[in-house]
């Protein structure tokens, strides 16, 4: 697609790397049909081709309005255009330079900007665990819209304490420890029975993407930077891998090397911790040989969500599924709509609940129809956002695994 950058946009980076996009889109309409947002709500500026055609215009030098600016914000960034694309186009890259520049020129509202601003300072922060505390102790007595923010609270059960020579860095997450601790239990218990032992660097936290995505991008640098810093020692000390069992975070770290590519401190640090970065199902061939013989694998029937940040942003697709199934699970993925997402988008389920949970239901009935005993996921919001609309209990694939063990009071 043929772009003439207005002047105030020509010769910069964001400008040139929204054009070199550009000129990949051929505005075939593939990307559409795949679109979540624009499923529910049928409007083509709801879709990737419409938000592109916006995004182009405001490129070219054309005022940005409100309507621009909250059919971007409907976007939720999960990707399955980019899956779908015959041509390449790398819509999530254009759409944060689109949403930047855009930000910079419309105003958003009083109360949007408080919500915004909540969440981008609130979901990283050291406080955000006391306040999960208590709202778990309150969620009785709370509204349905807070309480599907709020799981009961979760015993992680107690952490392995043998050393191995194998070891791997492991993202602790920002929301993750306070909501669901046992998933970071879970992965720990499962590593240390396959001979690897897991660190956590007490000073990282949020892996950026909260503050990136809700436009802070200079905050969620920072928060990137802070990560690294973090990470180096045990990079240094020769760590074999930096595990991801939110595959929400892992997108966002692997894309390191990108989104500080052009900071010369933290330039090939940052490309070598994308490098390192793995989901943790990425480990799970290597697991599955190890666990042979370890575990003792029930017969419930497990419906499986694959996030839209593992299959269309990493794209990693099919391994959970493949080796769970190896080791005796009885694990299946909807035929329908495996690929679209479930709503949940971060943030997003908090900023458009009208898109969000239509999502949610249209996901639950085709895995419904699985019939399952359990739905498994890879990323913490997929799993909250799910069990918020279903009495099935829902965890993380791993945790089916760290329940499988056979440990020695066994």
């Amino acid at each position: 697609m043929q772009t003439t950058l207005a002047a105030e946009y020509a010769d910069t980076p964001d400008g040139l790397a929204a054009q070199a996009i550009l000129r990949k889109c051929v505005h075939c309409g593939f990307c559409t049909a795949t679109c979540p947002s624009y499923q529910i709500l049928g409007d083509e500026l709801d879709g990737p081709r419409g938000r592109i055609y916006l995004m182009k215009q405001v490129l070219e030098g054309h005022a940005p309005t409100r309507k621009t600016q909250l059919h971007l914000d409907r976007c939720l960034t999960c990707r399955n255009c980019e899956t779908t694309c015959p041509s390449g186009v790398n819509y999530g890259q254009l759409l944060d330079i689109g949403r930047k520049l855009v930000d910079a020129k419309v105003p958003r509202p009083l109360p949007e900007r408080a919500l915004r601003w909540a969440l981008k300072e609130g979901l990283p922060s050291p406080l955000f665990a006391p306040a999960m505390k208590l709202g778990q102790a309150l969620r009785g007595a709370m509204p349905t819209a807070l309480k599907n923010k709020v799981p009961p609270r979760q015993d992680a059960g107690a952490l392995p304490t043998r050393e191995h020579p194998r070891q791997v860095l492991m993202l602790a997450g920002c929301v993750q420890p306070a909501m669901m601790p046992n998933i970071n239990a879970a992965t720990m218990r499962v590593l240390d029975a396959a001979g690897i032992q897991t660190l956590i660097a007490p000073k990282a936290g949020c892996c950026g993407a909260v503050k990136f995505h809700l436009n802070d991008q200079d905050g969620g640098r920072d928060e990137m930077r802070a990560n690294i810093d973090a990470w180096w020692p045990y990079v240094q000390g020769g760590i074999e891998a930096i595990v991801m069992n939110a595959s929400g975070c892992g997108v966002t770290v692997k894309e390191y090397a990108h989104l500080l590519h052009d900071d010369a401190r933290y330039a090939a640090k940052a490309q070598r911790i994308s490098e390192l970065t793995r989901d943790l199902s990425e480990w799970l061939p290597e697991l599955a040989q190890k666990l042979q013989g370890k575990l003792r694998v029930g017969r419930e029937r497990i419906a499986y969500h694959p996030p839209c940040s593992l299959q269309h942003g990493q794209k990693l697709r099919g391994g959970v599924e493949q080796h769970l199934a190896a080791l005796g699970f009885d694990i299946k993925t909807t035929r329908t709509e495996s690929n679209l997402c479930c709503g949940s988008a971060g943030t997003y389920s908090v900023l458009n609940p009208q898109v969000a949970y239509p999502l949610r239901d249209r996901k639950l009935a085709h895995l419904n129809e699985l019939h399952p005993e359990h739905i498994v996921s890879a990323n913490i919001g997929c799993i909250t956002h799910l069990q918020s609309g279903t009495a099935t209990p829902v965890k993380h694939w791993i945790e089916l695994l760290d329940a499988a063990l056979v440990r020695p009071r066994d």
